[in-house]
């Protein structure tokens, strides 16, 4: 990580005091009332350290060099999308695919191809299966997704995203009326 920030151009102060804050760290549990001794921790970023999303950001910052796809991130989730015309796109899809497990393991990530899925967004009647793999596990087929909050449907039709909104307004309104006493 260390590496990665001071080839960003950083000034190399900064550097420093990211190192100094990563070094040295202890941790310690509680059970019963007793706290354990402290045990040193050295690899990592302080868990819930408000420079932790900074740091994770700059870690994963390379992950998109050499794709041919688009990739989008957003927290810890990864989103490889392209458009796809014939099948030498889906080729370069699983090729990107590939690309990204070298950069796990040159970059000491792990994926859980188990919270991975392949979803086709098309009105268009498809019957090819889609057979991504990741990590040698195929890829499950979705007929739906959940992506920053927005419920997208492999048909493009918009009823569950439609339904959940009103749900949630259902529930608002009715918590109000609740503490309104209406």
């Amino acid at each position: 990580m260390l590496t990665k920030i001071a080839n960003s151009g950083v000034d190399s102060r900064v550097v420093v005091w990211i190192r100094e804050f990563l070094l040295g760290h202890t941790q310690r549990i509680r059970e019963g009332g007793q706290l354990s001794e402290g045990v040193r921790v050295t690899p990592g970023v302080p868990q819930g350290s408000i420079l932790g999303p900074l740091l994770f950001l700059a870690y994963v910052n390379d992950i998109w060099r050499n794709m041919e796809s688009t990739i989008k991130l957003f927290a810890d989730e990864c989103v490889i999308y392209r458009k796809m015309i014939n099948n030498a796109d889906m080729e370069k899809s699983q090729k990107d695919l590939d690309r990204r497990e070298e950069w796990t393991v040159e970059n000491a990530m792990k994926i859980n191809p188990n919270k991975s899925k392949a979803i086709r967004l098309t009105r268009a009647r498809v019957k090819d299966p889609l057979n991504y793999s990741l990590l040698g596990t195929l890829l499950p087929e979705a007929n739906s997704c959940k992506y920053l909050g927005i419920i997208l449907r492999s048909n493009l039709i918009w009823a569950d995203q439609v339904n959940y909104t009103v749900k949630k307004a259902w529930k608002a309104l009715h918590f109000k009326m609740r503490i309104l006493k209406w």
